[in-house]
């Protein structure tokens, strides 16, 4: 490295002692949701307050404090906040639903399960979470099911497939903004990097979809209401965010957009949409706090050398610029797996994937589409993961009978490391 710095390995121990409770906990009870991750890393700040024991209580504190209130890392928390409280305003009006329903009536019977991938897509992009787009449509992934001969588990799958896809891009995902603010980089350029590696991947899930339901055939409801103008706040906040506007400003004015839909249609009323966007505003609030939290755990860890010994393990055995790219896959996909949550993931692994790409010459916004592609990868094809939780809670079976069938989760892994090692796209290593 160009500090010359070895670090010191011993200032990883609060990391490890974060990823040890929430993977053991989980282990011992049969439930990775049963250590709330902000107990993990909150015991894991006390662990590494003993750390050089010498050093003072208060000048730890104050490293704490200051990684915690970091620039990036408030502005990250304004963005978590607003974004919640859009998709709560959209949802609540009525625009998923309207969404979903005008996907579904205008698909023919026999490429319900192709629809419902592509359907998912949208949905996830537009609203930025897949786990709310896995609650709001495992129950029609269900209802296809039911209609055909088609495997509960493969329709589940596909939702989640689709969840990612959108999860991956959408320009107000928890990863997107992480991924961007960590490295740096413009959402609408990390978009157009990301877009192009994965597409071929998504190409190749419809036609894998489409041979697996091919002669299915089935009856769909024909009494599906929905609204054209209920769908305008999701295309318009993707096209002005793709346009390259501030997304604070995106995100504010998808609010009122929505909120104004809503109350032209009776949807809502002044104090109902405001309350909307305050629950909105709460359900984001958890990620949020880790997202400070694990900023302060991060700031300690570096301050001691923690961070400074990674860079040197892994650059010491990085010799290309493909090297590094694979060295920050390597990175976010193992603390994925060990945390089951992509978002977490990135927050955890963006700072130190910047030093690597800004050592080894890889473009930043390579960079930002890889920590998103490997944590989203991964994250599709965990039976622990919040995703697969959720659909198997839904349909009452089991998370691990849906990882045969997680197609486009495979693919984007596929994808993610053939872009690597065609240097894909080029005009990024020109």
């Amino acid at each position: 490295m160009k500090d010359n710095t070895r670090g010191n390995p011993l200032a990883l121990l609060p990391l490890l002692v974060f990823v040890a409770l929430f993977i053991g906990t989980g282990i011992i009870a049969r439930d990775f949701q049963a250590m709330p991750i902000t107990v993990a890393v909150i015991i894991a700040i006390v662990a590494a307050m003993f750390l050089k024991p010498k050093d003072r209580l208060n000048e730890k504190i104050g490293i704490l404090t200051r990684g915690a209130g970091r620039e990036n890392i408030m502005l990250m928390v304004l963005i978590f906040l607003l974004a919640g409280a859009f998709s709560q305003v959209a949802e609540n009006m009525g625009a998923v639903e309207s969404t979903v329903n005008l996907g579904l009536s205008l698909l023919p019977s026999s490429l319900l399960l192709i629809g419902l991938f592509i359907i998912c897509c949208f949905i996830s992009i537009s609203m930025g979470t897949s786990t709310g787009t896995v609650v709001a449509l495992a129950p029609i992934a269900i209802g296809i099911a039911g209609q055909t001969d088609l495997p509960l588990a493969l329709a589940l799958a596909t939702v989640i497939g689709g969840a990612m896809f959108g999860d991956n891009l959408s320009v107000i995902s928890d990863t997107t903004i992480v991924s961007t603010q960590s490295q740096e980089v413009k959402m609408a350029d990390k978009f157009k990097t990301n877009f192009f590696i994965v597409l071929p991947g998504a190409i190749a899930t419809v036609i894998i979809l489409w041979f697996i339901s091919s002669g299915q055939t089935t009856t769909p409801a024909t009494d599906l209401d929905y609204s054209l103008v209920k769908v305008l706040p999701y295309l318009a906040v993707l096209v002005i965010a793709l346009l390259g506007v501030n997304v604070l400003i995106v995100l504010a004015g998808g609010i009122v957009f929505a909120g104004l839909v809503g109350v032209l249609d009776g949807s809502y009323t002044f104090t109902s949409f405001v309350a909307a966007a305050g629950e909105g505003i709460g359900n984001m609030q958890n990620i949020a706090i880790i997202a400070i939290l694990i900023g302060g755990l991060i700031a300690l860890i570096q301050h001691y050398g923690g961070i400074d010994y990674l860079l040197h393990f892994i650059t010491s055995r990085i010799r290309s610029r493909k090297g590094a790219e694979f060295g920050i896959a390597a990175l976010v996909s193992a603390t994925d797996l060990s945390t089951a949550n992509n978002t977490i993931s990135i927050i955890i692994t963006g700072p130190l994937a910047r030093d690597i790409a800004d050592e080894y010459g890889v473009d930043r916004r390579k960079s930002a589409s890889v920590l998103d592609i490997f944590a989203a990868a991964f994250q599709g094809l965990i039976p622990y993961g919040g995703q697969m939780l959720a659909a198997a809670g839904l349909a009452a079976i089991s998370p691990v009978a849906m990882i045969p069938y997680s197609i486009y989760p495979a693919m984007l892994l596929i994808c993610g490391i053939i872009a690597i090692l065609i240097g894909f796209p080029r005009k990024l290593n020109a």
